[in-house]
């Protein structure tokens, strides 16, 4: 390798699990390029390195950490009193591109984050913008909306106004005269949405980007339900939970099929009703109808509908139903002989382990798919068969703290080279395949902890390799070093 080249030996050291704080500090000079930020974003930091990038002086180093998904999100605090907003910004709205499932931040930082009366020092982004990525990036758990309308800060009072239709009665009633200004404000201002009124009022206005939304979630008069029937738009009104009962059964009798199978699942059915839609002519509807005994609520309606229409291969992002069904009603779905109950239980990250194991034996594939990317109980069997037959899943799935990283040995062989590339760092594997046709197995093969000091030594002077062989934890510190002092200070 060329003293030019040292990209590599920089990225492996980087994410080289057994380099230590003061290797990693290293690689936070401006001198080592990317390797730093990339760090800071995709890895876990020791204690000493973590420090170091809280409070490191280059701006970059910290926005990066504000992205990490890895580091115990509590010790980020720091960040979200930073001096630039650029940083807050980033630790709000979180990693870049889609993820299935993002890590909810603790209620200190979202309190600070909520309720900063600056965007920091650098100017360049507001208060308000922050907030704004924050609402977007589904980092506060639904416990933490829930709380809002008791907490003690006025400007977290006013974000629960937002949610109007999700308070009790209790808490609309206390925020319409809560004793701050801004707060009864936005409270009045909210309310609308529970006023059928003054939903019929300013329907015109909403455009029609916002008009599903408030057709499917806002109470409405019976002129605006009417002309709902009149003018097609009644299929928006299926999930809404404050229409009445007459409406219920419009919808229950549509001539379309598809609407009758969603009224189907809604709990307000009357007994008349279920008898009808049991008796449907469409065999979707009436299975629909029969696949969830009565009574039923909401939030196992929604659990529901989170599940069917989706496939094998559904990557939506993980997301509790609000409220979520009891602990009991996901055990019964566990264990019920219809597959599409099974799967709701199977999406259920607190589902008991003696379940865990029976679901993952399923018949239906799809009930084991939705275990293997759901639960953090799922066996290591089921998370290897899952990434070896459906790559959809894998970048979710190599996220997970359960993912095996042995016992693939017997895959070394396998036509898929993601597949033939985790089998090659398996530290069973007697002779990993640094010299594979695929580059990317070749570097797992180097980064595989079975190997030698000794044999690293050629691995790190190989363009297909190098990386590979910096990332491994048989690696000595004082070799990481020795190299890191030839990247950051040239040849001595």
């Amino acid at each position: 390798m060329s003293d030019s080249s040292y990209e590599p030996w920089l990225l492996g050291i980087a994410f080289n699990p057994a380099a230590p704080s003061d290797v990693l500090i290293r690689l936070m000079d401006p001198a080592a390029g990317e390797a730093g930020p990339l760090m800071c974003a995709g890895r876990d930091l020791p204690d000493a390195a973590l420090d170091a990038a809280l409070y490191h002086p280059d701006r970059r180093i910290r926005q990066a950490l504000a992205l990490n998904q890895h580091v115990d999100a509590s010790r980020l605090a720091p960040l979200a009193t930073d001096p630039s907003g650029l940083v807050r910004a980033c630790l709000a709205r979180g990693p870049l591109g889609f993820r299935r499932w993002v890590r909810p931040l603790p209620d200190d930082i979202l309190v600070t984050l909520l309720t900063a009366q600056d965007g920091g020092e650098d100017n360049k982004v507001s208060a308000a913008d922050i907030v704004g990525e924050l609402a977007a990036s589904r980092h506060i758990p639904e416990s933490f909306y829930r709380s809002l309308a008791g907490r003690e800060h006025p400007a977290l009072r006013v974000q629960a106004t937002f949610r109007w239709a999700s308070l009790t009665p209790e808490e609309r009633e206390a925020l319409l005269h809560d004793p701050d200004p801004e707060v009864r404000k936005s409270a009045q201002e909210s309310r609308w949405v529970l006023d059928p009124e003054a939903v019929e009022a300013k329907l015109p206005s909403m455009g029609a980007r916002n008009e599903p939304w408030v057709l499917g979630s806002c109470a409405l008069s019976p002129a605006v339900v009417e002309q709902c029937f009149a003018d097609g738009t009644a299929p928006a009104l299926v999930w809404n939970p404050h229409i009445p009962a007459d409406a219920v059964a419009r919808l229950a009798r549509h001539p379309d099929a598809g609407v009758r199978l969603l009224a189907a699942a809604r709990p307000d059915l009357g007994p008349d009703l279920v008898d009808e839609l049991d008796k449907d002519p469409d065999e979707n509807v009436r299975t629909r109808v029969r696949l969830h005994p009565f009574p039923r609520t909401w939030a196992e309606c929604w659990a529901i509908r989170m599940v069917i229409g989706h496939g094998t291969d559904c990557l939506l992002p993980f997301a509790a139903p609000n409220p979520e069904p009891g602990p009991d009603w996901f055990a019964a779905c566990a264990v019920s002989e219809e597959p599409v109950l099974r799967r709701v239980a199977a999406n259920s990250p607190l589902l008991p382990a003696d379940l865990v194991e029976t679901l993952a034996r399923d018949d239906d594939e799809e009930v084991r798919i939705r275990l293997a990317c759901r639960h953090p109980l799922a066996p290591p069997r089921l998370l290897l068969d899952v990434f070896v037959t459906r790559p959809v899943h894998r970048p979710h799935l190599l996220t997970l703290s359960g993912f095996p990283r042995t016992g693939w040995a017997h895959l070394i062989g396998h036509p898929d080279p993601e597949v033939r590339a985790l089998a090659a760092a398996d530290p069973a594997l007697p002779d990993p395949p640094v010299d594979d046709p695929d580059e990317s197995v070749c570097r797992a093969a180097a980064a595989n902890p079975s190997l030698t000091p000794e044999a690293l030594e050629p691995l790190l002077t190989h363009p297909r390799t190098a990386r590979g062989a910096a990332t491994n934890p048989s690696l000595p510190v004082a070799r990481m070093h020795a190299l890191l002092d030839r990247c950051l200070n040239g040849p001595a």
